[in-house]
C-alpha cells in the first residue's frame, strides 16, 4: 500500500470529522475547548471566522457536523456543537474590538450585492476589510434575507439577527432597501466591477388540484406565509390548519399556526417518517407542541362547498421497503379552515435577461462553476439559494467566501481558479512522559438535553424563544463529551521498535503492525477490520526490524492518547491540528508576498 501523504492538510483535516462535515469547516474542537475553559469571546470569533453568523447559527443550523460527531459512534449521540456554538454566542463580551478594521481609503473597485441575505452579507464581510465598496439592493426595509423572512422569532429571536448583521453593515457597507433589481441588464450598465446574486429562492412551490383556485383565499405558499408573517402582515389563521409537507419550512408553519390559534394543526406527508426532510429535532418540537403528523398521505383535490375551502382529499397510500413503490388503499377526507403549501421552493429570475451571457440550464438555474461560483458571465457571481436552490444558512456562508475570493482574483485581474491554499501546523501537546495539554479522559456524560419554555407561556406570544440555552452545569457536561479529534496521533516510522505496545492498549483496535498488500486486502486483515471506505486508513514506510506497516484505521481511533503514553521510543505523538482555511484576504497576503 502507498504510505500515507500526512503533508496533505486533507488528511488530518478529514479525520476532525466534524470539522471536515461542515460546508465552512469551522474549527469545532477548539471552540468547543474555549467554552470548557469560560474563554467564550475568544470561542465565538474563532466560529465567527468561518461560519460569520455563530448566534443565529448557534440555534438554526442543520447541523451538518452533528451526524458526523466520533463520539456519536461511541454512545450513540453526537456533542450538541450547534448548542455550545449558542453558549459561546450568548455569554460573550462585546467583540467590536475584535472585527477587522476597514481601510480608509478604498481600492477603487465597486461590488454590487442582490439581496441583503446570508450569502451577500458574507461577501461584504470579507471583502469590506480589503478596501471594497460594496453595495447591497435589498427589496425589504431589513436585512437578513430567508433569516429574517422564513425562520420565526420563537427560533431566532430579531435581537440576535439584527446584532450579528450590524457587525457587517457597520463595516461601512451601503445597503439600499426597499430597492429590488428588476433588470440585470440595467444593473450591469451601471459600470460595476463585479455583480454577486444572493437574492435566494423566493419562489414557493404551488399545489395544481382541483379546488385550488377556487379557494384560493385560505390556501397559502409556505414561505410566502412566513414572510407575511414576519412583517406583521398576518396575524391570524383558522383552527383546523393542513401542513402539506415536511420539510423544516413546513415544521416554521405548522408551529407558527399554533401561536396564531390553530388547534387542530396536521401536518400531512406522502411517504414513512424516516424519509422527512426535516430535521429530528425539529419534528420533536412540533409534536411536542401537539402538532399532528400524518404518514402516507397523498394530496387529491381541495373541497370546496358554497365557494369556501372545507377539507382536502387524500389518497391513504401504501410502500414498498424502500418506499420507491405505492398502492393506493383508499381516499380519506380531512376537514380544514385554512391550507399551508410547503412542498419546496423554486429559484425565481424574471428580473434577470436572457441575451447577458449568463447561461441557465436545467429547472431554469444558472449554470456555476461550484468552486470559484462564477457564472457563464465573468462578472456575475451566485451563491446561496440563488445557485443551487434551498440549502441551509451555512451553506449560503461557504458560498459567500469562495464567491469573494473569486471576486478579488476577477477585479485583481488574478486567474479565477489561482485560489490561496489550505495550510497546516501542527503542534505536539505532550507536557511530561504522560501528561497533555489537553483532557484525554473519556468522560461518561450523557449529552445534555436542552430546555424549552413552559407550553403555555410560549403560545402566550410569538416571539418567546422557545429554546432557554444551556445552563453552566450542562455546558460543563457538554465540553467534555468532545473527544478533541483535532488533537492527531502521529507516527514516525524510524522511532518504531514493533514492540507492540500501542497495539496492546489501543481500546478501540484502531492499530496493527500487519505486511504490506493492496488496501482492499489489508483493511480486512487489521485488528479491527476497517469497514468504513470513506474514511482513511494510515499506513507508514515499511518498519526497519521487519518490513511490516504500522496501519491505523482513522474511522475508529478516539484519539485518546493512550498509544502516545504507552510507546517507549515516543513513536507515536499527539499534535493538535490548526487548520488554516484560505479567505479573500488570503489572496491579498500572496500578492503581497509575491511582490516581496
Amino acid at each position: 500500500m502507498k504510505p500515507t501523504d500526512t503533508r496533505n492538510p486533507d488528511y488530518f483535516h478529514k479525520v476532525v470529522d466534524c470539522q471536515w462535515a461542515c460546508p465552512a469547516h469551522t474549527n469545532v474542537p477548539e471552540y468547543i475547548r474555549l467554552i470548557a475553559q469560560g474563554l467564550y469571546t475568544e470561542a465565538y470569533m474563532v466560529n465567527r471566522k468561518s461560519n460569520i453568523f455563530p448566534g443565529v447559527l448557534g440555534r438554526t443550523c442543520d447541523r451538518p457536523c452533528e451526524p458526523a460527531c466520533r463520539r456519536g459512534r461511541l454512545d450513540g449521540k453526537p456533542v450538541a456543537i450547534c448548542r455550545l456554538k449558542r453558549v459561546a454566542a450568548d455569554l460573550r463580551d462585546d467583540v467590536t474590538h475584535l472585527l477587522p478594521e476597514i481601510p480608509k481609503e478604498k481600492n477603487g473597485k465597486r461590488v454590487a450585492c442582490i439581496g441583503a441575505g446570508p450569502a451577500s452579507l458574507g461577501v461584504a464581510n470579507d471583502l469590506m476589510p480589503l478596501g471594497y465598496q460594496v453595495t447591497i439592493f435589498e427589496k425589504f426595509d431589513k436585512p437578513g434575507g430567508l433569516m429574517r423572512s422564513n425562520i420565526p422569532s420563537f427560533r431566532l429571536p430579531a435581537g440576535v439577527l439584527d446584532e450579528e448583521i450590524a457587525m457587517i453593515t457597520d463595516m461601512g457597507v451601503d445597503v439600499r432597501y426597499n430597492s429590488p433589481i428588476t433588470s440585470m441588464k440595467a444593473l450591469l450598465n451601471e459600470g460595476w466591477d463585479a455583480v454577486f446574486v444572493g437574492s435566494g429562492a423566493p419562489r414557493g412551490k404551488d399545489l395544481d388540484l382541483p379546488g385550488r383556485q377556487e379557494a384560493a383565499e385560505h390556501i397559502h405558499i409556505g414561505i410566502d406565509w412566513l414572510q407575511s408573517l414576519a412583517f406583521g402582515h398576518v396575524d391570524s389563521i383558522g383552527e383546523r390548519v393542513l401542513i402539506i409537507g415536511v420539510g423544516n419550512t413546513a415544521m416554521d408553519c405548522c408551529r407558527s399556526s399554533r401561536r396564531l390559534g390553530g388547534t387542530d394543526i396536521k401536518v400531512m406527508a406522502r411517504r414513512p417518517r424516516k424519509y422527512f426532510k426535516a430535521s429530528p429535532w425539529e419534528l420533536e418540537d412540533a409534536e411536542e407542541e401537539g402538532i399532528e403528523i400524518v404518514i402516507n398521505h397523498a394530496p387529491k383535490r381541495f373541497v370546496v362547498e358554497n365557494g369556501k375551502l372545507t377539507g382536502m382529499e387524500f389518497e391513504r397510500v401504501e410502500w414498498d421497503a424502500e418506499a420507491k413503490n405505492s398502492k393506493i388503499i383508499d381516499t380519506v377526507v380531512l376537514p380544514c379552515d385554512d391550507v399551508i403549501l410547503a412542498i419546496g421552493q423554486d429559484n425565481a429570475f424574471p428580473w434577470m435577461e436572457r441575451d447577458l451571457g449568463i447561461e441557465f440550464g436545467k429547472w431554469d438555474m444558472p449554470t456555476v462553476n461550484q468552486t470559484t461560483m462564477q457564472s457563464t458571465r465573468p462578472d456575475v457571481f451566485f451563491g446561496g439559494d440563488a445557485a443551487w436552490g434551498p440549502k441551509n444558512i451555512i451553506w449560503a456562508v461557504e458560498h459567500a467566501h469562495q464567491a469573494a475570493i473569486s471576486i478579488h482574483n476577477h477585479c485583481q485581474g488574478i486567474p479565477i481558479d489561482e485560489r490561496p491554499p489550505q495550510h497546516m501546523n501542527l503542534i505536539s501537546q505532550k507536557m511530561g512522559l504522560s501528561e497533555w495539554s489537553y483532557h484525554n479522559d473519556y468522560n461518561p456524560s450523557t449529552r445534555q438535553k436542552m430546555t424549552h419554555v413552559d407550553l403555555v407561556e410560549r403560545f402566550s406570544k410569538l416571539s418567546i424563544e422557545v429554546e432557554i440555552g444551556f445552563t453552566a452545569e450542562q455546558t460543563a457536561r457538554e465540553v467534555q463529551r468532545c473527544l478533541n479529534c483535532d488533537i492527531e496521533t502521529v507516527f514516525t516510522t524510524e522511532k518504531c521498535i514493533e514492540c507492540d505496545a500501542c497495539i496492546d492498549v489501543c481500546p478501540v483496535q484502531c492499530l496493527t503492525i500487519a505486511r504490506d498488500g493492496e488496501e482492499e486486502d489489508l483493511r480486512t486483515r487489521l485488528s479491527a477490520p476497517a469497514i468504513n471506505p470513506d474514511q482513511a486508513i494510515y499506513a507508514s514506510t515499511p518498519l526497519k526490524q521487519t518490513g511490516r506497516l504500522m496501519v491505523k484505521d482513522e474511522d475508529l481511533c478516539v484519539h485518546c492518547g493512550l498509544c502516545a503514553e504507552r510507546c517507549p521510543t515516543y513513536a507515536w505523538d499527539m499534535l493538535k491540528l490548526d487548520l488554516m482555511i484560505p479567505y479573500a484576504e488570503n489572496v491579498l497576503c500572496m500578492q503581497t508576498v509575491q511582490s516581496a
